[in-house]
């Protein structure tokens, strides 16, 4: 290897470059360190306010789907309030012989338009919203990708390639879920419950206070069985993490697995990990899939008894039946928001915990160059020595900074 003391450009065989240390590629000389473990964020407020900085490039598209959830959920509720007028009209046609059906028939022909209206802004919503979380997700991947091009080789000594490889597909895959299907569903039953809950107080303040004595004991089902819940997924996400990063690592080294004998200790290690997953998921499933039947329920015996109130009502004459018919109605569309909620907590409890993990690899603190040699294009000349120039040789050099007269 030749050195050329007026250009302190240092030769290397042509067709190789010669490693250059931690520096970025190109560089030689020493790399950075990288920072110490992993800067998590320390509460999901800070996930969901950097989630905001993503969603917030589609604030066109997010302001149609605000709408389009306003509309939706608005129809949901309107349209059910036309019961009443509709069953009260139909008990007066009792006993005549030509009623007059123009009034039955432009409230029946208004509730049909305001559900069809509603059944187009959700479309519209479903689909920006499917499109937005998309958006998201590839810019998230760019982002992870490209902060994964500066992080020290210490990081990947220190990390399974599974464990790296879970942040592109389980956690992204939460996300997407999340922001394309949970948060939506969440902010439509959040304002579905506050318009039926207004419309029961303006239909009947009796039957109101049996859905509010309801509503407290679904509220304490849902915080006891959703907590524990949602402190299971998050255990799961983990042991996915780990058993992924387990298998890969373990695929790619069974040469030095078999080498040194080691069959038996690793199967031992993974039947554990493995363990510690089904466990996890075992518990979150569990959790999560008698929430819905137990909601039900109540929602069912809530029904029967907002029923029964209504007729002794009725009988009293302190309300009339159509009043009695919407007010069930409303009944159901109360409690099913409800359990819709307690279920998409699980959902986006577990894409927050994705996120978390993606989000504390991207404030992975990047390596720095501190490399002061440059790999170049270089000409071989007559004399053996090197120098160097702009266009492609097939030759490489070194090029240091600094040479024994001063010059680079």
């Amino acid at each position: 290897m030749a050195e050329n003391k007026k250009s302190g450009v240092q030769a290397v065989p042509a067709g190789g470059i010669r490693p250059g240390g931690k520096g970025k590629p190109g560089k030689g000389g020493p790399g950075g360190p990288g920072g110490p473990g992993m800067n998590r964020p320390k509460n999901a407020g800070k996930v969901i306010s950097r989630l905001f900085g993503y969603v917030g490039q589609f604030k066109v598209q997010m302001a149609l789907v605000v709408l389009g959830l306003l509309i939706s959920s608005g129809c949901a509720v309107a349209g059910n309030y036309f019961l009443k007028p509709l069953i009260n009209d139909a008990a007066a046609f009792l006993g005549q012989e030509n009623p007059d059906l123009s009034n039955f028939i432009f409230n029946l022909f208004l509730m049909a338009c305001i559900f069809l209206l509603g059944t187009l802004a959700s479309v519209l919503y479903q689909r920006l919203m499917l499109n937005i979380s998309t958006g998201v997700l590839r810019q998230v991947r760019i982002d992870l990708f490209t902060h994964m091009q500066d992080l020290p080789m210490r990081y990947y000594d220190t990390h399974t390639h599974g464990e790296l490889m879970s942040r592109y597909t389980t956690d992204t895959d939460t996300l997407r879920e999340m922001i394309s299907n949970a948060v939506p569903q969440f902010i439509s039953s959040g304002i579905q419950i506050i318009g039926v809950f207004t419309m029961m107080i303006v239909l009947s303040w009796q039957l109101t206070l049996l859905v509010v004595a309801m509503l407290v004991i679904m509220m304490l089902v849902v915080k006891k069985i959703g907590g524990k819940s949602a402190h299971y997924f998050i255990a799961q996400q983990t042991k996915i993490g780990e058993v992924n990063g387990f298998v890969e690592e373990h695929i790619e080294g069974q040469k030095v697995v078999k080498v040194f004998n080691h069959e038996s200790a690793t199967k031992e290690e993974f039947d554990r990990k493995n363990e510690e997953l089904f466990e996890a998921q075992k518990q979150a499933n569990t959790f999560a899939n008698i929430l819905m039947p137990v909601m039900g329920n109540l929602s069912n015996i809530h029904y029967a008894l907002t029923a029964g109130l209504g007729v002794i009502l009725i009988i009293q004459g302190a309300l009339d039946v159509g009043t009695v018919v919407s007010f069930l109605q409303y009944t159901r569309s109360f409690s099913q928001p409800i359990t819709q909620i307690s279920q998409q907590m699980n959902s986006i409890l577990a894409a927050l915990a994705g996120a978390e993990r993606i989000f504390s690899l991207i404030d992975e603190p990047a390596e720095t160059d501190d490399g002061y040699v440059t790999l170049v294009n270089a000409r071989l000349l007559p004399d053996g020595s090197v120098e160097e120039c702009p266009e492609h040789t097939g030759h490489w050099a070194w090029r240091h900074p600094h040479s024994a007269d001063g010059s680079v």
